[in-house]
């Protein structure tokens, strides 16, 4: 008789080392010790689909059993799972760590527990052990099997693609069609048989590793992702479901869901009776009621859910866990449970930090034979069974190298994850996907979803360089276009190629339109022009040899040769590497560039002839922007590409092939950003004081030295005629204000300044009647100030309370006074003063476009129609804020969608044709607009959609992926939201640029 099989761990099956650690314990520590008492016998049921006996004293809280399950699995981010199992109600409840488990389970030998997916985080990227991803790819089969991962044709033919990948490896004819005939992994697998061998056929090279990141890359893409519905009504008696994400509470009408209250909304949640409360934080611009009112069928079942959302709430939102509230002396009021165990900051910062050893594990090959029980019939029933231990074997307990020796050993790194996308993981500024458009093959709920970075079936290669999913026509791409990557790296790269496209252009205003200026005007002194061409030539080259090699690569990641045998050219760091290194040797010029700008300066000083050539320069289309602000691009750009690299490291896994590179490029251009940061905060300040003089008219000295530029914008000054219109100018010395001029300039005259020295600020709104107003005293006069609205007062009185702090510190009244000739001009009416109009300042109609001696869409000018302000920590936040890219806009009353290059820089988009326009077409100041998802109501079935608006104005536009979708809401919100005192002082003193 042959000896019975030796049991193994989940941990030793996989390969991993023994005792490598307790998710839920402190590095070094062991777990607590049995208590004492009679032993009881629980069965676990595994995620492999095995049985698990585990001996624990009936006194032990459910915390001891829970560590024996991580001990056994060699589990080190277990504290994303939990045992589940239905109590003495037929309910389905998670196992309390604290509570003894002899007053959770009352009949431990007819109980089997599962173990499960408890947490689902928003990004797999987050799940650093490859053992982790095993397990969650584990119970995403689970939950395609037993339907609570529902899912369109599509989509669950792409996954079980993955699935099969993972379990027999390449695809093969006869082998993956009986695999799929004796093992179901979705109730109507028979029906796409066709479509899911379709898909595995793209597989082709993909570990088992990758498999499974591919399958929760495509699952958390899925509605239902992670939820569990609880029964539930409304107060209309409507059939409900409830449910707990990362980001809140979600409510689904069936399996749609219909609302969903973010965490940063939600002051509280409570339960009395069957009726589930949640309380809202106040909202003046919702018209959603504070406290929400839920009826669910029991107390029992109010409770639970309850319990579900605190420990979501405190796993995702909180920096650790949370500490026992102090037992009451005489009785109890309300529940005394609490989440118990790490938060995935805990989580993720505990396996960063300690040095346990990522070692690949190995697969075994899964049996396909006819008598092979397929996953559905392993799903067991939780509640009574037989009391006799068992063990059982299935697919994914066999998760194997795919017919092929394993790929990755002790000593092989392991694969680099082919894909990861950006998420915020909040629910209002997430995408909306599109219900209409994941009929077609290759879509993932309505999204497209790389199979392999080669060419299509038909053996059609993606035109080069061009977006991957707006196409000429401005349509979202069909079935038969190619496929492209989905790498998070691949958006950088993307992004790294857009921009270097803008910042190239940008340097040519320089090397070729003010250079040719320069060398027809005689006025121009030589010494000028020599400086010019001799720093800014040799970074143009550099720029235009790199560009091309950007070029290059990213035409082969988008497959546009063999090269994804190798897979050498899903990398970018390298070519980051190569050339920091080279602008390096640049960087002497780079010293010298502010050098350039104080000798223009100087020399429009001496010749009032090159000052107006400049200003005609600015005025041509090809100059979008003030001159000054072209000549110190080359130090901006330091700050994208310092940005890019870290983005790219924080994505990329230690183990990446590209990491170490990225990581040297990242340290390179971060030592030139220290070196540069003195010259730059001061060069900016500079900048700005130059840039404002244009825009005022009777003042001389400005740009003195010392003086730097705080706040500008508009505040409402009470005077005997009432509240008029005023625009103010806040320097570290003075504060001006001022009224828009009626010249053709549209300069603003100075009708009087304010010393700082000796200052005091007091809000007078109740002395005057009129809200969100203040009252300055000087020593001279006072005025009378009213803000726009309540943040904008705290904003202005913030930063001339610190002002006032500076020019105290400086000794005294300001050493340089600005030479103006002041007075009130009683000829300025409110009436007279010109409106915003919409021609001026946005769409085909700019004033770009208008021949005017000044132009008229300046900041200065747009914080007068919009009636906000703006502070020097935006203007120096809006030059690291930059993007470029291809997007689809599409007007209000509009139906069909327009493909446009765009550019934000200087908190406006311009609009191009393509990116090689060498001059927008039309611009959009941004400051006062609001930047939003549409609404159901709005009826724009697209996906990565966002909306610009502005009383009547509104805009939208769309992205090409969820990457590009996330950055550009990231960077219009940087030209949206204005800033405090608080960031001008990080910067200055923290902020590593």
């Amino acid at each position: 008789m042959a000896e019975p099989e030796q049991r193994q761990s989940a941990g030793q099956r996989l390969g991993a080392q023994e005792s490598l650690g307790i998710s839920t314990l402190e590095h070094g520590h062991r777990p607590p010790a049995m208590p004492p008492g009679r032993r009881i016998s629980v069965r676990v049921h595994m995620l492999d689909d095995t049985e698990e006996v585990f001996e624990v004293s009936q006194r032990a809280p459910g915390k001891v059993l829970f560590d024996m399950v991580c001990t056994h699995l060699n589990l080190i981010e277990g504290d994303y799972f939990g045992l589940e199992f239905q109590n003495q109600h037929k309910m389905t409840v998670w196992l309390d760590l604290l509570k003894p488990i002899v007053k959770q389970i009352t009949r431990p030998k007819n109980m089997i527990l599962r173990f499960m997916v408890k947490f689902f985080p928003p990004d797999q990227a987050q799940l650093l052990e490859e053992l982790t991803r095993y397990l969650f790819a584990l119970q995403i089969k689970y939950d395609l099997a037993c339907g609570h991962l529902t899912c369109n044709e599509s989509s669950a033919a792409l996954l079980v693609s993955h699935i099969v990948q993972s379990e027999i490896g390449d695809f093969d004819e006869i082998q993956s069609r009986q695999h799929l005939l004796y093992n179901k992994y979705i109730p109507e697998q028979d029906a796409l048989l066709d479509k899911i061998l379709e898909c595995h056929r793209k597989h082709a090279g993909q570990t088992p590793a990758e498999s499974d990141y591919q399958l929760l890359e495509i699952a958390r893409r899925l509605e239902m992702y992670g939820i569990r519905l609880h029964p539930a009504k409304d107060r209309e008696n409507t059939k409900l479901n409830l449910a707990v994400a990362h980001t809140g509470i979600l409510v689904f009408q069936g399996h749609t869901k219909i609302n969903a209250f973010n965490w940063s909304k939600v002051r509280k949640l409570s339960f009395k009776r069957k009726r589930f409360l949640i309380k809202l934080r106040p909202d003046l611009n919702s018209a959603c009621q504070d406290t929400l009112e839920f009826l669910m069928a029991s107390r029992d079942c109010c409770k639970v859910f309850w319990k579900i959302c605190v420990e979501y709430h405190a796993f995702f939102r909180l920096f650790e866990e949370p500490k026992p509230k102090p037992k009451p002396v005489l009785f109890t009021r309300g529940s005394s449970f609490r989440f118990s165990g790490r938060t995935q900051k805990q989580v993720i910062d505990y396996v960063k930090d300690s040095e346990f050893k990522k070692i690949p594990f190995e697969r075994t090959k899964t049996d396909s034979s006819p008598g092979h029980r397929s996953w559905k019939d392993g799903l067991p029933v939780i509640g009574d069974g037989a009391a006799t231990p068992r063990k059982q074997n299935s697919p994914s307990a066999q998760h194997n190298g795919g017919g092929r020796e394993a790929q990755a050993g002790p000593g092989t790194p392991p694969s680099r994850p082919p894909a990861d996308h950006l998420s915020t993981g909040l629910v209002s500024d997430s995408p909306r996907l599109s219900d209409s458009s994941g009929a077609s093959q290759g879509l993932v709920n309505g999204q497209r979803q790389a199979l392999t970075p080669g060419p299509s079936p038909d053996g059609r290669q993606p035109s080069p360089l061009t977006s991957p999913l707006l196409n000429d026509a401005g349509c979202v791409r069909t079935d038969d276009e190619d496929e492209f990557p989905t790498d998070k790296a691949y958006f950088i790269a993307k992004e790294l190629l857009t921009t270097e496209r803008t910042y190239l252009k940008d340097l040519e205003v320089i090397t070729v339109s003010f250079q040719s200026l320069l060398e027809k005007e005689e006025a121009a002194p030589d010494s000028l022009g020599s400086m010019v061409s001799a720093n800014y030539d040799p970074l143009h080259k550099f720029h235009a040899d790199f560009l091309k090699e950007v070029e290059q690569r990213l035409a082969l990641w988008e497959g546009r040769s063999n090269a994804h045998m190798k897979g050498d050219h899903q990398l970018i760091g390298d070519i980051m590497l190569k050339n920091i290194q080279g602008l390096k040797q640049l960087s002497a010029h780079l010293q010298k560039l502010s050098e350039v700008l104080l000798e223009l300066e100087r020399a429009c000083r001496a010749s009032r002839r090159l000052e107006v050539l400049c200003r005609d320069l600015e005025l041509q289309k090809v100059c979008y922007l003030p001159l000054n602000v072209f000549l110190l691009r080359p130090l901006h750009r330091l700050m994208h590409y310092k940005q890019l690299l870290e983005r790219l490291c924080k994505h990329y896994p230690a183990t990446h092939v590209d990491f170490r590179d990225s990581r040297a490029a990242l340290a390179d251009v971060s030592e030139m950003v220290a070196q540069l940061h003195g010259t730059m905060i001061k060069m900016e300040n500079f900048q700005k004081l130059l840039e404002l003089r244009k825009d005022l008219v009777g003042i001389d000295n400005l740009a003195a030295p010392g003086r730097e530029f705080i706040r500008l914008g508009c505040l409402s000054k009470l005077s005997a005629k009432g509240l008029q219109q005023r625009m103010f100018f806040l320097f570290n010395d003075v504060l001006l204000y001022t009224s828009r001029g009626m010249t053709a300039s549209n300069q603003f005259k100075v009708h009087g300044q304010l010393p700082l020295y000796g200052m005091t600020i007091r809000e007078s709104e109740d002395e005057w009647g009129v809200p969100n107003s203040f009252t300055l005293f000087g020593q001279r006069q006072s005025v009378v100030v009213a803000a726009s609205s309540a943040s904008e007062m705290d904003k202005w009185i913030e930063d001339i309370k610190m002002a006032i702090d500076l020019s105290e510190k400086c000794n005294g009244p300001s050493s340089n006074p600005l030479a103006c000739s002041l007075g009130e001009s009683k000829s300025l009416e409110d009436s007279a003063l010109e409106q915003e109009s919409e021609d001026d300042l946005s769409a085909s109609r700019t004033s770009l476009e208008r021949q005017v001696p000044h132009r008229g869409n300046t900041t200065v000018h747009v914080c007068w129609h919009r009636n906000t302000s703006v502070s020097m920590v935006d203007f120096s936040l809006a030059v690291e804020n930059q993007l470029s890219g291809n997007l689809l806009r599409k007007f209000k009353n509009s139906n069909g969608w327009q493909k446009l290059w765009v550019v934000f820089t200087n908190f406006s988009l311009f609009f191009y044709k393509t990116h090689q326009d060498n001059s927008p077409l039309a611009s959009l100041p941004l400051l006062g607009y609001s930047v939003t998802i549409p609404s159901e109501s709005e009826n724009i079935h697209k996906d990565y959609v966002f909306k610009l608006h502005f009383k009547s104005h509104v805009y939208y536009f769309r992205s090409e992926s969820e990457y590009s979708f996330e950055r550009w809401m990231e960077v219009i919100r940087s030209a949206t939201t204005s800033a405090c005192r608080t960031r001008i002082l990080s910067r200055k003193e923290s902020h590593p640029y």
